[in-house]
């Protein structure tokens, strides 16, 4: 979680693209910030694409570790908290529960079938808010899936993953909810040590790095980690890209007939709502980003969802459409902190689109129900999708 971006934020309905174009285009355009309710050093928003870029490619003099102070209260040993060969050894221990064969497992035995189990229950109805009943139960299930946990706790993980991930502001809560969750994890973990399976905590119990395992904080830092980062930023994104084309019916119509346009309808809109905005760094000695002077020990806010609306980069940058050039965006980070889940996100969003728009024939929005509508400053996504479709 960022520190506060100034006073009166509404965390969860801001619309703050505005206010980030002004300091693109400003003379700095890096903004310079008084202290918050979480943290009272100054502190610095970055918004340019270039700047962000660089920011986050430069691990020496912009830290990670103040992850510790923010959210690593609420999800223990963070990855996210580690720099220099702490975390390059952390990070090659855990990477392997991603491999790509793993992958394609996941593909066919757990995300696959988790989407077509949630539209049985919805294909016969004929409207549904997208919502309620597949985007925020779809990623939670696949993620419980991959840790191991039993699909009918599916929901009580997705409580309190939101309430680790917003730990900060409520932090009795926050608190609360991540003892829940290491109380709960705790004897799976211990079956697993005893009785390794073809599962990532297995991965994560019993892989080693120069005769290393990871300790019990770490494992439960990034189980801790990986639910409400798993599940709740993918079910954002997947609602983001759902709203981009049921509000652009040309480009739903393109995609319905030429489906290998779905891995291009997910960049775009990753890159044009992503569903976490600021990715939080502290300076580690006096420096300047675009000539724009940043003292030591500042905690800075790289604005990644203004970053990835730089129109000089992406010429009318605001808008959602097809056929762009390939770009990077800085949706999933980048430099050694890059998101670990990036590929098993892409495979959900890719997987989950396509079999929506063969399960639900005719999707359309309902027209008595209120548009959609993203919001939020640093996680966006829809509250509501209405949506009609001829029941199946």
């Amino acid at each position: 979680m960022a520190a506060d971006a100034g006073p009166g934020i509404d965390w969860l309905r801001a619309q703050p693209y505005d206010e980030w174009d002004a300091t693109r285009r400003s003379e700095c355009p890096v903004l310079h910030l008084g202290g918050s309710n979480f943290d009272s050093r100054d502190s610095y928003q970055i918004a340019a694409y270039k700047d962000a870029e660089a920011v986050l490619r430069d691990g020496e003099t912009f830290s990670s570790t103040i992850n510790a102070e923010h959210i690593g209260k609420f999800m223990g040993e963070l990855i996210l908290a580690m720099d220099g060969q702490e975390h390059r050894q952390y990070r090659n221990l855990v990477a392997k529960a991603f491999r790509a064969s793993q992958l394609e497992k996941w593909d066919e035995t757990l995300v696959r079938p988790a989407i077509i189990g949630l539209l049985d229950e919805i294909a016969p109805l004929g409207r549904a808010d997208l919502v309620a009943s597949i985007t925020s139960r779809y990623p939670v299930e696949v993620i419980c899936g991959v840790v191991g946990v039993p699909l009918e706790d599916a929901q009580q993980f997705a409580a309190w993953a939101e309430q680790v991930n917003t730990g900060p502001l409520s932090p009795e809560r926050g608190m609360q909810a991540s003892q829940a969750m290491v109380d709960y994890l705790r004897p799976i973990v211990e079956r697993r040590r005893a009785e390794p399976a073809d599962d990532l905590i297995s991965d994560l119990v019993h892989s080693e790095i120069d005769g290393e395992q990871l300790t019990d904080g770490k494992i439960y830092g990034f189980l801790r980690l990986l639910l409400p980062a798993g599940a709740e930023t993918t079910f954002r994104v997947m609602g983001n890209c759902l709203a981009a084309l049921l509000t652009h019916p040309d480009a739903l119509a393109q995609v319905l007939a030429d489906r290998d346009l779905l891995p291009e309808v997910i960049e775009e809109t990753l890159r044009w709502e992503t569903s976490v905005t600021m990715v939080s760094r502290i300076s580690t000695r006096d420096t300047n980003v675009a000539g724009c002077p940043i003292a030591a020990g500042s905690p800075i806010n790289v604005l990644t969802g203004s970053a990835d609306r730089d129109d000089s980069r992406w010429p009318d940058a605001h808008e959602w459409k097809l056929g762009r050039p390939v770009q990077h965006h800085l949706a999933f980070g980048t430099g050694q902190h890059q998101c670990l889940g990036m590929h098993l996100a892409r495979l959900e969003l890719r997987v989950g689109l396509d079999v929506i728009l063969d399960r639900l024939p005719n999707l359309r929005l309902d027209p008595d129900a209120e548009l959609p509508v993203i919001e939020g400053y640093a996680f966006r996504g829809p509250r509501s999708l209405n949506v009609l479709y001829d029941p199946t």
